[in-house]
């Protein structure tokens, strides 16, 4: 017996983040992270150095920053830029799946800004 395809972006039984084995659970822990998704959120406005990014995360520690940041890039949601200058200068910038991956998340963090007050 035949079955219909799955819908567009639907998963199939090996793609539920329900299940422990399925690779989707880790990028749900990475993108449902604060400072992963207040840094995407902050590259939405073009490229950005890495001390003007620890300035706009308010609260964010060089290490975690670094970390986030290496995280982002190694599952292709952050581009780092290094340019041949003295002392060297690093941009980071969003590639085209973290740009995609901005879309909820700027849903969800203006959800969140809209209802805090509702929260006890």
């Amino acid at each position: 017996m035949a079955t219909s395809p799955a819908p567009a972006g639907a998963c199939d039984d090996r793609k539920s983040v329900y299940l422990a084995s399925c690779p989707c659970r880790e990028m749900l822990d990475l993108l449902a992270n604060k400072w992963s998704a207040l840094a995407l959120g902050a590259l939405e406005d073009g490229p950005q150095r890495f001390g003007a990014l620890r300035a706009r995360l308010q609260g964010v520690s060089p290490k975690v920053l670094t970390q986030t940041l290496r995280r982002l890039e190694e599952h292709g949601l952050v581009h780092r830029e290094v340019f041949p200058e003295v002392p060297p200068r690093v941009e980071y910038s969003l590639t085209d799946l973290g740009a995609d991956a901005c879309v909820p998340l700027a849903h969800l963090r203006s959800w969140v800004e809209q209802n805090i007050d509702r929260f006890p």
